[in-house]
């Protein structure tokens, strides 16, 4: 791939119809198998992207493995070429395919008329009084690398927890805790299983209430409180899927509660996930393949809004250190770099507010 290259249209339509192809045949073979929880861990480490691209990126680095391009079976720090090259490194050819977002600006003089916005033009500039957003309106193909496939300077190593079993990460119930507080409900820790019904944990939406036993490990018992938490984010009385789909909401709080131990370098393989095709077959009119993409989407979301919100030390996000997003996003608008931002390809159609 030769950077700053501009695609034809026919040329960037097939790229796309391949992507959906691998992604459709990735998604397929979590249906088919027993490789959630695998997928999911995978996807913790590379957080910073959406489950779709990770997806991508996890098939395309294994195919590299095999093939003898890369050294490790999982890559470890992944970016765009404009990235690397502001860290120092130059990508070599051969990187993998995945999904950007196309943004266009949009201007309206009633904002919150959802009909009054009108789309602008490449270097049209917005009438006088008239408010500017942007907003997701597509995606195209682009390229990332792994570490491993770029040359430069070693990366460091970024500091993850160390853990005895059993042991919790420091500061972990405390921040999760603050979470459930913060969305309106008690945190009540009870001495055992038969105080909660036989259960580790219990969220009463009618009383606002979250238990948590507390005669596990301290590790359980933040796995535990993790769980709630993603109820509480995902499962409240007004999610009507979730009253319909009650597998579908377990599967959900658990995978949230998996993605949060991951992150941490908890020991997750206690963590008990249904067999996928049992509750992804579960919802009429969708495909197994889309209630998976939609399921880890929404998981993953869930997942980043409770870990950015955390003081804990944490394992990579798939950024290499000492990226900044920001300033690589800045020099795009000032047409100076490109842009770098994290994958939003499932981002709601209501244009996003940006600085003018």
């Amino acid at each position: 791939m030769v950077a700053g290259k501009r695609l034809s249209r026919a040329e960037q339509d097939a790229k796309l119809e391949a992507l959906h192809q691998q992604l459709a045949e990735a998604v397929s073979g979590l249906v088919s198998g027993e490789d959630w929880k695998r997928a999911l861990e995978f996807a913790a480490r590379f957080r910073a992207r959406s489950f779709n691209n990770t997806m991508l990126i996890y098939a395309q680095h294994a195919k590299a493995y095999v093939e003898g391009r890369v050294p490790e079976p999982y890559p470890t720090y992944v970016a765009g070429y404009k990235a690397w090259k502001s860290l120092g490194h130059s990508p070599k050819p051969g990187g993998y395919q995945i999904y950007a977002p196309v943004r266009a600006r949009f201007a309206s003089f009633s904002p919150s008329d959802p009909d009054s916005w009108r789309r602008l033009g490449r270097y049209e500039k917005p009438e006088s009084g008239e408010v500017v957003r942007r907003k997701v309106v597509g995606v195209r193909p682009t390229y990332v690398w792994d570490v491993s496939l770029t040359e430069g300077d070693a990366v460091p190593e970024r500091p993850t927890p160390q853990l005895l079993r059993g042991e919790a990460p420091a500061g972990l119930w405390d921040g999760l805790a603050a979470q459930v507080q913060m969305r309106g409900f008690t945190l009540t820790r009870v001495p055992d299983a038969p105080s909660i019904g036989g259960a580790n944990g219990v969220t009463d939406y009618l009383t606002h209430t979250v238990s948590v036993r507390t005669d596990m490990d301290p590790a359980a018992q933040v796995k535990t409180l993790a769980h709630e938490l993603g109820h509480v984010m995902l499962h409240g009385p007004d999610n009507t899927d979730a009253a319909m789909h009650r597998g579908i909401a377990e599967v959900e709080a658990e995978s949230v509660a998996l993605m949060i131990g991951a992150a941490h370098d908890l020991d997750t393989s206690d963590y008990t996930v249904p067999y996928v095709s049992t509750w992804a077959s579960s919802v009429r009119d969708k495909s197994p393949v889309d209630v998976v993409k939609e399921t880890a989407e929404r998981v993953r979301k869930a997942s980043v809004e409770i870990l950015d919100a955390l003081g804990t030390d944490q394992v990579s996000d798939g950024d290499p250190p000492g990226l900044d997003r920001e300033a690589l996003a800045a020099g795009h608008r000032s047409g100076t770099a490109e842009p770098q931002m994290k994958d939003r390809t499932n981002e709601p159609s209501r244009p996003e507010a940006v600085a003018l």
